[in-house]
């Protein structure tokens, strides 16, 4: 079997909609890579607050230690995440588990409790947000946030929007980078895993690739919301790249005789089958990305 593609890059994204970190391996874990979206920022009504609605987000710098991402690491009483936005003083979160919990907490359909970061977080986004704002954490321990059974029954998220992995292709973006004014970097679409080699938008037919001894499964193609259009390093929102992507990458142009027609398409979301809660499982850059099974066409791709 050759190889498809390699990993180019590695991303996690510690608070949602917060900036990412990009990384040269990442432990994996049931609900995607270790600190992915384990953090959210969320308003007085306990509702996740997203770039969406507080673009400024997208300036919100994070930092965990360099050991946060080595096997078996276990914070202690001197780990922090660090975290940075203009002109703000910078907050360091103690990554040992919180005392207090919040309840009420929601990030789209689903609501439940999480572990409250404390006043000095809720000041600090209260503050840079200019609304009453707290750093809650996912509860793992008395909490689950399934994936959406019809696309991927079994398998769980934290407060990712809705499956465990991103994937997209250095060529994708290259094919949409021709077609652009002004191209855009990879953080306009915030995928987990980036991969290089490929065809441009091979990625949306793969049906099962494996990286590693790791089978993931593509299981939806990933619908765009208005984030690729801020731009990632000042917070300001622009019409591109979605009115360009419409142009080829709509519902109606991939697949006319389905549904998801007024949608535009860039990534394929993923779930990885081999992974089980304390095995010491990591993707590096580098690795060789196989493709199993593909899907015939676009029709077969669920939306």
């Amino acid at each position: 079997m050759s190889e498809a593609a390699k990993v180019k890059s590695i991303f996690l994204y510690p608070i949602k909609s917060c900036r990412g970190i990009s990384v040269s391996e990442a432990p994996l874990s049931s609900t995607g890579f270790r600190w992915d979206r384990q953090w959210v920022v969320v308003n007085s009504k306990g509702r996740a607050c997203t770039q969406r609605v507080d673009p400024k987000l997208a300036l919100v710098e994070v930092e965990l230690p360099k050991d946060a991402f080595a096997l078996g690491w276990n914070p202690n009483k001197s780990s922090y995440l660090v975290i940075r936005a203009p002109g703000m003083d910078e907050l360091k979160v103690s990554l040992c588990r919180p005392s207090e919990t919040c309840d009420g907490v929601s990030v789209w359909e689903w609501s439940g409790s999480a572990l409250d970061e404390g006043d000095e977080a809720s000041k600090w986004f209260t503050n840079y947000l200019g609304k009453p704002s707290r750093l809650v954490r996912f509860n793992e321990e008395s909490e689950t946030r399934p994936v959406d059974p019809n696309y991927a029954s079994g398998f769980k998220v934290m407060f990712s929007d809705g499956y465990p992995f991103l994937l997209a292709s250095q060529g994708s973006l290259d094919s949409l980078n021709e077609r652009l004014m002004e191209p855009v970097p990879i953080n306009r679409f915030r995928p987990n895993i980036l991969v290089d080699g490929c065809e441009p938008f091979s990625e949306d037919l793969w049906k099962e690739i494996k990286i590693e001894n790791f089978t993931f499964h593509g299981v939806k193609l990933c619908a765009r919301c208005k984030i690729p259009t801020i731009n990632q390093e000042n917070a300001v929102s622009a019409s591109e790249p979605t009115e360009t992507l419409v142009k080829f990458r709509s519902g109606k142009v991939l697949r006319p005789t389905q549904t998801g027609q007024g949608k535009v398409y860039f990534g394929q979301n993923m779930v990885c089958h081999d992974l089980h809660e304390g095995n010491g499982k990591v993707i590096k850059v580098g690795d060789p990305v196989f493709v199993i099974k593909t899907f015939s066409s676009y029709d077969e791709t669920s939306t």
